[in-house]
């Protein structure tokens, strides 16, 4: 439904690759090209519009092209692995929130303060409402954009990982107040941000496809000792997986209704992990949805790392496992992973 709204409003802007993943018209990745292969791309009517220097921290090396030729997406991409066939190209993919459409000015219900530790903890998302109840307590620090641009779906997950402490939220925002935003190499720019500040455990509310460039980005940050908790999304339990929760490494999350039950619309597979609350708010304002219950994750995790360390992923995924309450037959199913998580 996001997709098909995205190409109703924005259709000069947005398209969509073979398999129906939104993409940004004209734009491409392209990783380790030579000074050779540049200047080749560049003779086929391709700007280079951004270089790779700030994801250095991550060890990529990449930059993104634009097509000056208004070619279709399909024969863009085609020119470029054309001209230079050993280069990797791929499109510059589009990521959704995996919750209620991103609404701006909206505010979510305060929550409580737990009493729990002060922690850092990192959100990837639309912006941030600081005047928002749940987040009076807390310090803010952005990443993305020049000016806030508030969003309904990123200060609702802002709500559920921050929960009325004052703790200190490194909030990455990836539209700054357009309605296209999510771009991969935007998202990789947030991984490093994330990096560079040390934050241990970082919330993704946001789904698309498999994308070679957010790949690298996400195993790089494993690596370096990060945590990274990411909705599943709501296409269903037959649908595909979605990523950046089905990387290796990654805690996947999908969402339950007030009883306990698995959300029908959420996500299943092995790239789930845990589930927890997909339901924020109540009556008309409530939002629904796996991007709701991966800050809840996210939350539990940031207690149990203060700073990235070696095989954090994977040693706080054993630590939740020990936590979660398993709501099917075996210790782990497909529909809810190792159990539901509360807050």
């Amino acid at each position: 439904m996001q997709i098909e709204t995205l190409l109703r409003r924005e259709p000069r802007r947005v398209d969509v690759d073979p398999h129906g993943a939104p993409v940004l018209r004209g734009e491409f990745l392209a990783m380790g090209l030579s000074a050779a292969q540049r200047d080749a791309v560049q003779a086929l009517g391709f700007a280079v519009v951004r270089e790779a220097s700030a994801d250095a921290t991550l060890g990529l090396d990449f930059v993104v092209l634009h097509d000056t030729r208004g070619r279709s997406t399909a024969r863009a991409l085609h020119a470029l692995q054309q001209a230079v066939p050993d280069a990797a190209f791929t499109y510059q993919h589009l990521y959704l929130p995996a919750g209620q459409e991103d609404v701006a000015g909206a505010t979510s219900a305060a929550a409580p303060a737990s009493g729990a530790p002060v922690q850092r903890v990192g959100l990837i998302d639309g912006g941030v409402d600081p005047a928002d109840p749940a987040l009076a307590r807390a310090r803010i620090e952005r990443h993305g954009c020049k000016t806030a641009n508030p969003s309904r779906h990123g200060t609702a997950v802002a709500a559920r990982l921050v929960a009325g402490d004052p703790d200190t939220l490194y909030a990455a925002d990836l539209w700054c107040g357009d309605a296209v935003g999510g771009a991969t190499s935007n998202l990789v720019d947030a991984l490093a941000w994330m990096a560079r500040e040390h934050v241990a455990v970082v919330n993704i509310s946001l789904v698309g496809p498999d994308n070679p460039v957010l790949a690298r980005a996400v195993q790089a940050m494993i690596a370096r000792g990060h945590v990274l908790v990411s909705a599943v999304g709501n296409d269903g339990p037959a649908a595909p997986p979605l990523f950046p929760a089905a990387y290796p490494g990654v805690i996947g999350v999908s969402g339950v209704d007030a009883h306990d039950r698995v959300l029908p619309e959420a996500g299943s597979g092995d790239q789930v992990d845990f589930c927890a609350s997909g339901v924020a708010g109540n009556g008309r304002n409530a939002l629904r949805g796996t991007s709701f219950a991966a800050p809840i994750v996210a939350r539990k995790a940031a207690h149990l790392l203060g700073a990235p360390e070696a095989d954090a992923a994977a040693q706080t995924q054993q630590q939740l496992a020990g936590e979660a309450r398993h709501l099917g037959a075996s210790n782990r199913d497909p529909r809810c992973g190792y159990g539901l998580l509360s807050p």
